[in-house]
This record gives structure tokens, sequence and C-alpha cells, in this order.
């Protein structure tokens, strides 16, 4: 038994009548999968499907239905008549360096005197500061135009009014209950406005301010709303869908030359740039030098015209990434050290040490929540300060900012939403605050309900992937929130070809296999999951599809997101020595037969581990399981042990070596001749020393030496021969005995038939006869 990481909730089925298949598609054109999953979007005839597919011009809405818009529209070209210094407020993620980039260009093409400011995380925080806003004040700005944040920069807002400066919003984030005093608030969600779409990133705020000062859509922006939007995100559907597809398009033939830079330190190819491009490598990159320092390079990387900066600064933005996997990589073995040594096995997780990186701590978060399926909180401890802070990621079951609301008296700030939050506690509170965020999810009847929860599209056949398919669903890209890329289960599939793959062998490779097609799989971080999957074994896996390109070849793969198997594995172990890796496991119970194999190896046996010695019938129906992991250590003399033992325990997994320091099968049973011929030695001969000149007995008679040892004893059971200190002699005038009716004789048979069973069968034949032993009653 393999299980899931993850919880699994498969969509509910939307069932696809001939009907509803003809308003979905008059001609005929698409698949019933492809149908199925335009159904669960929300699309219900031909035409939404088709405008979903082609979003046109209706889909982007006229930016002066955004509040304040025409108040801010006049204010800055009032400011570029006047000469006025403007500058552009960002901030230090992906969206915010975008929108500063898109805004710092639109006002240069209007004639304008800008400039920009990226808050440091560290230095600034996240926002409007007070102490930015005066500086950049004194040095000369009149207008302060902020993006992707201000809308809760009260404090800073007010001081900019103090001193003369108007200050103009445009955000996308919560809006708090109390407005700033601003001279424009352009925000999607304002509470005063009836804008059509409320989901607009940063950048799409940003561009929406651009459109109007430009009085057309400056169509060469896209490709910095593409990158923000995706970023940071938000829905991508309505408008953002329709922005995102046309900036795609301007992104893969962008004459930006820090975007092209940025893609050849990256090896990305320019013309190849989709969603996932973004999301995964470059968004990742523009994001690594805030999270780190400074994000003011970012901003200039992307709206420089100097080829000679922007390979410098995309080297420099590189380097920064590569600097944030290092740190991320410390930090994330640190946490997971840390949980490994906590012997509370706590429901929710507060780590905290002194010395970890802000920045990253977020990151940190989610990858412990990604391998333990349990809410996590990772803080930075600063002494002199006396308190610690960083970053929450959740699950869904856990609402992470309701159950800090329920500690916030134990906390010095804290912020953020049902997933994520950010916060800051005195370091003397950490101890509490694990045992009262326990304590909620306790009260709150969560214990069943963690882990990540994986939505599950539909299921699928081997036979229904193939390059078409995927062609067709990538129609409904780019995938992002409220859209995600499809999710599908393929259940009991066969695994071949299973192995570790990666310069440190963390991923893993297979090829689902039947009789009519094959896929290849790979699961990024699964490669531990490799020592799992046994010989044949039948997977049910949950993950994405997609399109394997290499040296011209196109094939269809599955990105693994989990997977489980059902029932019992069996791991195959046989051969003429044991295996010393079968000692090292840490939890798992050992079977042993034979007592002198026990005495030899117990001593190896790691202590969370046990084993057991079964020397007759009577033990086997004793046997109880310690743990889920069953090591048959040597083969049993008789099956029927085997089958005993197998029916009172309920193993998740076996492995089987079956050593035998004999070799009965192999040797056989002797023939009549032999005994025959053995006897007729034995009538002939006096004080034959059987201890001693076995061996050249064995020679004279051409005999094997164990098979006449056997058939000695057999002669002893039945009262032919008396064997005293060694010596053998014939007892005169016995009574004729069936030698085949012997109890050594039968031994010897069962002996040979588990030999031939456990031993020397093909692995199959093996696996099918344990599972079938497991499902027997007593």
């Amino acid at each position: 038994m393999l299980k899931t990481h993850t919880k699994w909730k498969v969509k509910e089925e939307l069932p696809l009548s001939e009907v509803k298949r003809q308003e979905l598609d008059p001609e005929s054109t698409y698949t019933s999968l492809f149908l199925s999953l335009c159904l669960q979007r929300g699309l219900e005839t031909a035409e939404e499907i088709q405008q979903f597919l082609q979003p046109d011009e209706t889909w982007i809405h006229d930016p002066f239905m955004l509040k304040d818009m025409d108040k801010a529209v006049s204010r800055i070209m009032e400011a570029i008549e006047n000469g006025e210094r403007i500058t552009v407020y960002g901030d230090y993620d992906s969206d915010g360096v975008t929108s500063t980039a898109v805004l710092k260009e639109t006002i240069e093409m209007i004639g304008g005197e800008v400039n920009f400011y990226i808050p440091n995380r560290f230095n600034d925080g996240y926002g409007p500061n007070v102490q930015a806003f005066e500086s950049l004040i004194s040095s000369g700005t009149a207008l302060i135009l902020t993006c992707d944040n201000g809308i809760s920069g009260h404090e800073a807002i007010a001081r900019a009014n103090e001193l003369g400066v108007d200050v103009i919003v445009t955000d996308h984030h919560e809006v708090p209950a109390e407005l700033p005093a601003a001279y424009a608030i352009i925000h999607p969600r304002h509470p005063d406005g009836n804008y059509p779409f409320g989901e607009l990133a940063g950048v799409g705020v940003a561009f929406k301010l651009a459109t109007a000062l430009l009085g057309e859509m400056p169509f060469e922006l896209l490709d910095l709303v593409a990158i923000g939007t995706i970023a940071d995100l938000v829905s991508l559907t309505g408008e953002n869908r329709a922005l995102v597809l046309q900036g795609l398009a301007v992104l893969k033939d962008s004459q930006r030359i820090g975007i092209a830079a940025l893609c050849k330190v990256a090896g990305v190819k320019q013309s190849e740039i989709d969603e996932e491009t973004i999301g995964f490598i470059l968004a990742p990159r523009l994001n690594a030098i805030g999270r780190l320092g400074d994000a003011t390079p970012a901003v200039e990387l992307l709206t420089t015209f100097d080829e000679e900066e922007a390979v410098k600064l995309a080297k420099q933005i590189n380097e920064k990434n590569i600097e944030r996997q290092t740190i991320v990589a410390s930090i994330t073995a640190e946490a997971f050290n840390m949980i490994e040594k906590n012997n509370s096995d706590p429901h929710v997780y507060v780590l905290a040490k002194e010395g970890w990186h802000e920045g990253v701590l977020g990151i940190v978060a989610s990858k412990v929540v990604g391998k333990t399926g349990k809410p996590a909180i990772v803080l930075n401890i600063d002494k002199e300060k006396g308190s610690a802070k960083g970053s929450g990621r959740s699950v869904a079951a856990y609402h992470l900012y309701h159950a800090l609301e329920d500690v916030a008296h134990l906390t010095t700030t804290f912020g953020g939403h049902h997933m994520a939050a950010g916060l800051t506690v005195p370091i003397e509170n950490i101890p509490t605050i694990q045992t009262e965020l326990n304590a909620f999810l306790v009260q709150s009847g969560l214990e069943d309900q963690l882990a990540e929860e994986i939505v599950i599209d539909e299921q699928l056949k081997l036979t229904d992937i193939t390059l078409e398919a995927i062609e067709e669903i990538q129609q409904l890209a780019p995938f992002g929130t409220d859209n995600l890329k499809p999710t599908f289960i393929l259940e009991k599939a066969k695994a071949q070809d299973v192995r570790r793959i990666g310069s440190d062998q963390a991923h893993l490779k297979l090829k689902l296999v039947n009789d009519e097609t094959s896929l290849d799989v790979i699961g990024f971080q699964f490669g531990s999951v490799a020592e799992e999957i046994g010989i044949d074994a039948e997977l049910t896996l949950v993950g994405k599809l997609s399109i394997n390109e290499w040296n011209g070849l196109r094939k269809p793969q599955l990105m693994i997101e989990d997977l489980a198997i059902e029932g019992t594995q069996v791991f195959d172990l046989r051969s003429t020595q044991i295996s010393p890796t079968i000692w090292k496991l840490a939890s798992a119970d050992y079977v042993f037969f034979d007592k002198k194999n026990y005495e030899a190896n117990v001593e190896k046996i790691a202590e969370a581990s046990s084993a057991q010695l079964i020397t007759d019938f009577s033990a086997t129906e004793g046997f109880k399981m310690q743990t889920a992991h069953l090591i048959l250590v040597d083969c049993p003399p008789d099956l029927a042990w085997l089958s005993r033992l197998l029916q009172n325990c309920h193993p998740e997994k076996i492995t089987v070596c079956f050593y035998s320091q004999e070799n009965a099968y192999l040797e056989g049973m002797p023939t009549r001749d032999q005994f025959t011929k053995v006897y007729k030695f034995i009538t002939t001969h006096v004080n034959i020393n059987v201890r001693q000149q076995l061996n050249v007995l064995a020679d004279f008679l051409k005999i094997k030496e164990n098979l006449l040892i056997f058939m000695i004893s057999v002669f002893f059971e039945v009262g032919f021969v008396t064997i005293k200190d060694g010596v053998m002699n014939i007892v005169q005038n016995t009574e004729k005995r069936e030698l085949t009716k012997t109890d050594k004789y039968q031994k010897r048979l069962r002996k040979i038939e588990a030999e031939e069973a456990l031993i020397y069968s093909h692995f199959t034949e093996l696996e099918s006869w344990l599972k079938a032993q497991l499902k027997k009653e007593l």
C-alpha cells in the first residue's frame, strides 16, 4: 500500500447528453472530454466556448469606468504640463515591478518627468512608508503615484498631504473599511465604483491608467501585464484572460531587451513563453531580488534600452535567484530537521530560529505544508528586537487568518487571508502560539481534514491520452487561478521502468502500460517513492498532462500531483545472499524461520523494528505485527506456516528475501534406486563413521552429501540403523516400512514445495500467492 499525500476531491460529473453536445458543438469538432471541461468552466453554449477560446475587444473595459480615473488623469496631465516630478511608488514583487515599469514608461511616452521608488522589504516594509515619502518629497517629488499598493497607506498618505503633495493610489488589494485620504484612488473594487471586473492585478490597474493617459490601448505594454498578472495568481478569467492571452502573444515577440536577456540567462526560448514559463521561471527570478534586498534592478531590467546593461542586470537577477534557492534549501532542511526531532507531532507547525532570512520564509512554509499536509508558520528570531517575524501557509480546511485572530493578543502584528499570513510575535510567546493554534484546530474539529486538497476534473484511461487530446485541452489556456489546468486521475495503471532521475535523484520517472499503449510519467520531488513501487505495481495517479518535446519527437506525458497503491505491496529481494540494506530499515517486522540465521542477524536490526523467530506452526498463530512492513528473511520449512502467519497480519508492504542455506528444491528427493544403493552398503559394512567420513562415503556412493544425510535420517527414523557416537550400523531383522510415509520424508517434501513456491517461482506468481493468503480467513 502506498498512501496519498493529499486529499483527492473529484468534481461532480456533469452529464453530456447528445442534446447538450449539439448545443456545445453543433459541428462535432470537439471531443467529449473537452466539452466536459468546458461545462465545468460554466461554458454552456457554443458561443460561450468560442468567446472563451478567443476573447475579443469587448472583454477589455473602458478604463474611465474605474472610479477616480478621470480625476487621476487630469492631475497627472497637469503635473506633466507644469514640469512636476512624478514618482511611481511600486512594490518589490513581480506584480509590483511590472506595474512600476508600465507607469514609468507611460509617463515618459507623454513627456512627463518621472522616476520610481521600490520600497525595500526589510527597511521600508510593504506599501507607503512615511520616511520614504518624506525623503522623496524633500528630493523634489511633487506627485506620488502608487501601484500595487497604497489602499492601506493611511499614515504615509496623510503625511504627504501635510507636505502639500498629492498621492494617486492604484491598487488591487483588499479594501479597508476606511479609505486613505488620497487625491484619487483607482481600484477595481472601489466601494463607490461599479467597474465590471474586480480581479485585476496591480499591473492590470496600472495598465488601465496607462490606457486612459494615452487615449488608446498600449499593446506594447501587454508583455509586462502578462508577467505581473500571472505572477500575482489573480483570477485568469474575464478581462484578465483577455489581457494575458494578448500579452503572451506580445511577449513571444517582444522587443524589450531586458526580457530577452532574462530569457537567455534562464534558458528559455522567448518564442515559446507561456503561463508556466512565467510562473515557474521568469517570475521567481523577478521576485528573488526583492526577497533578498532591493528590487530596483528588476524595474531597470524591464525598462532599459541599453543591451549591455540588460545583460548585466539579467545576470545579477539570475544570481540572486540562485542565492535565493540556496537559502531556501538550507532553511527548509533545518525546518524539517526540527520537525523530525519534534516528539509532540503537532497539527500546526510553528518553526522559529535565529538567522533565517525573512524574505524566503513564505516559500519555506509552503514546502512544509506541501510535504506534511499541515499548516505551518516559519519565523526568524531577532533577539535584539525581542521578536520573531515570518510567514505562514495553510491548507484548505484551516483558515489561517481566523486562527491568528484567535491568538491576536499574543502577536505584535499580523495580516493575511485564508491560506497565507505574515506576522510578528514576541519571542516568549512562540510556544504559546504553537499551543493555541493547535487548540484552535482541535476545537474546530479539523484533525481529520488536514492535508492539501487536489480537485480532480476527470477520470481517464491510458487510451484517452493522445497528443491531439492534449493540444485540444491546451486551447483552454492560459491556466491559473479560477481556470486551473485540468487535473486527471488514472486508476490501477500498471507501472514499469520505475527509476529515480535528476542530479540529486530527487525525481521519479516511470512508464504506465497496457496492451494498447504506454505513457511517460514524471514526478518532481517524488524520487523517494521509487523504492515504494513494486514490480508491475498497479498505481492510481493524479496529475496534469503535457507534451514532452525532445529532438523533434513529441510524446504525451503525465506530471504527477500525487499517487497511491491500494492493497499490500510486495518487494522482491530474493537472492543467494541476504541484502545488507534490509537491516537499515527504521521500522519493520522481521520474521525468521531459521534459528542460526536469526542468531547471526538479529543484532543488526534497528531499535524501532522488531524480530521474531518462528520455529513451529503454533508460533504463527500468535504472531502480531508491530509495524506496517513485514520482512520475510528466510524460507519457511512449510508453506502452511507462512500461510497461517499471513492470515494473522495486515501489512502495507512485504519484502521477501527467503534466504535458504540449503537447497532442497535443487537437490530434489532421492530415487528408490539410491535408497536401495545406500541400504545395501550399510548391510555389508559395520561401524561406518558418518561423523568423520561422511564425505568419503558420499563420494564412493556418488550421492550428494546433503542428500545422503537425509537418507540416513530416514533410515534412522524407521529403525533400520543405529547411530552412536557418530558410528552407524544396520539393525537386523526389522519390519518392512514405507520410507515415503516417514515424517522426515514428508517434511522434506514440504520443504521442497516451499522453496519451489517462494524462492524459484516467477515474481508475479509469488505476489499472487502471498496476497491470496492475506485474504484468507482464519
